[in-house]
């Protein structure tokens, strides 16, 4: 039973020091990533400062009869641009808008989804990598081993630390881009209610109150 309980030790030992080295590795890739992530962050913040002041009662004239750009962001200039190709194309109208509407949402949604793990993980990953040379640390000083205890409890704390400022960096670009994909969708809502509704309604059913 001893030998039973040393070997469990010993493997579960193994399996911590050897995901050292995969955490390390995997918070250098998720800082690199945060890194380049906030360049496109602070670009689309740029973007968004040089955006023209529109009053709420003015935006559906101008999606509708104006020229939108500079007015609302890159995203719903896309949005307009394949709805106005959609609107072209008279069968199934309603139902390839609404397909076209949730399509470009749900893609909204999912560019998100790196963050929210981001924000999740960079911390746990940093729990991580401070817990395991912590256990190796603790050994090297049964041993007397003070020069190596040293080293294990500089990793232990700079993991933290990064893992901590990943999710920190991950959970602030998350939490203003949500707040500028939830206007970017009211405006292709918007949009699509101005554009797609009028086009419905076939060249005979519009003559057919001149008609009677």
């Amino acid at each position: 039973m001893t030998d039973i309980g040393a070997l469990l030790k010993a493997f579960i030992y193994l399996i911590s020091t050897s995901l050292l080295y995969p955490v390390l590795l995997l918070l250098v890739v998720l800082t690199l990533f945060v890194i380049v992530h906030a360049g496109t962050f602070f670009a689309e913040w740029l973007e968004r400062t040089r955006l023209k002041k529109c009053r709420p009662q003015d935006l559906p004239e101008v999606l509708q009869h104006g020229d939108p750009q500079g007015i609302v962001s890159h995203r719903v200039i896309l949005y307009l641009q394949r709805l106005k190709q959609v609107t072209n194309r008279p069968p199934f109208l309603e139902t390839a808008v609404e397909n076209l509407l949730q399509e470009s949402t749900l893609a909204l949604w999912k560019s998100m989804d790196r963050l929210r793990i981001l924000f999740r993980v960079g911390p746990s990953l940093g729990l991580i990598g401070t817990l395991i040379p912590m256990g190796t640390g603790l050994a090297a000083l049964g041993q007397g081993d003070m020069t190596r205890l040293s080293a294990d409890l500089v990793i232990a704390f700079t993991t933290t630390v990064t893992g901590l400022a990943v999710g920190t960096a991950a959970f602030f670009f998350f939490t203003i881009q949500r707040r500028w994909i939830e206007e970017d969708i009211k405006n292709m809502e918007l949009a699509t209610e101005l554009l797609a509704s009028p086009s419905e309604r076939t060249p005979h059913a519009l003559h057919e109150p001149a008609a009677n």
